[in-house]
């Protein structure tokens, strides 16, 4: 794994000189500065709706009255930290749907950079077909929707377990990878998709190859420091990762 998470990390490299190199910043900064609109209204979404359910949380398990029963011992700092733990848990849980929506939002760009990035690599223009677009945005949806649900499912049983103390600590961790490896998946399978591989195929082989996929989501999230490059670099990288790995 550790060997494709350095493979992903040398696409996103290449995915710079590529940008550079074939004049690609249009195609950077559009979906880019709808991110960021979508990012922004995500985040203030957040910021006022995680405290309302982290109190409702806290009262219908009655963690406020052991707070302060034990507000100056251990046990009641290690309830503090397990607030904590819950809003940046819920943090990613929010990230999360936001990812999917924009997943889904951006999949017509996503499709017609992706096609892009390959008719350069393969010096075939017969590549950026309007038909191959339209079944890629459809797939991409449909995987959007499936892994959107599985991921639910693990961030529901996340969820729970990051309200208990000590055990809860590395719930975050946990919950970044999984957003990580998915988010990756998106954004390799458009790649899977125009090599022939089906649904599943493309499943089993992420799967495979997990370290592709979370190398790119750990790099997609490290690009939110520049946010709006975040989208275009992933998808172009991961176009050049399955460009890559797909060499004898």
């Amino acid at each position: 794994m550790l060997k494709e998470i350095v493979i992903t990390i040398q696409s996103w490299g290449q995915a710079h000189k590529f940008i550079v190199e074939h004049k690609l910043w249009k195609w950077v900064v559009i979906p880019g500065l709808i991110y960021a609109a979508l990012f922004v209204a995500a985040m203030y979404f957040f910021g006022r709706s995680a405290t309302a359910v982290i109190e409702y949380v806290t009262y219908i398990l009655h963690v406020s009255d052991t707070i302060q029963k034990f507000q100056n011992s251990l046990l009641g700092f290690l309830f503090t930290f397990a607030g904590i733990i819950l809003w940046l848990t819920l943090l990613l849980f929010y990230f999360s749907f936001f990812k999917y929506i924009c997943l889904i939002i951006g999949a017509p760009l996503f499709a017609i950079l992706s096609r892009k990035t390959e008719a350069i690599i393969e010096k075939d223009e017969n590549i950026r077909s309007w038909s191959g677009i339209r079944k890629e945005m459809a797939r991409a949806v449909r995987m959007a929707l499936r892994n959107c649900g599985w991921q639910t499912v693990y961030l529901i049983a996340l969820l729970i377990l990051s309200v208990i103390p000590v055990v809860g600590w590395v719930i975050p961790l946990v919950v970044l990878l999984m957003e990580c490896y998915y988010y990756g998946f998106s954004m390799l399978d458009y790649g899977l998709a125009r090599n022939n591989y089906s649904g599943s195929q493309s499943i089993h082989f992420i799967g495979n190859h997990k370290g592709l996929a979370i190398g790119n989501g750990i790099l997609f999230y490290l690009m939110h420091i520049i946010i709006f490059l975040a989208p275009a670099y992933a998808i172009i990288a991961g176009t050049l990762t399955v460009n890559q790995v797909k060499k004898p």
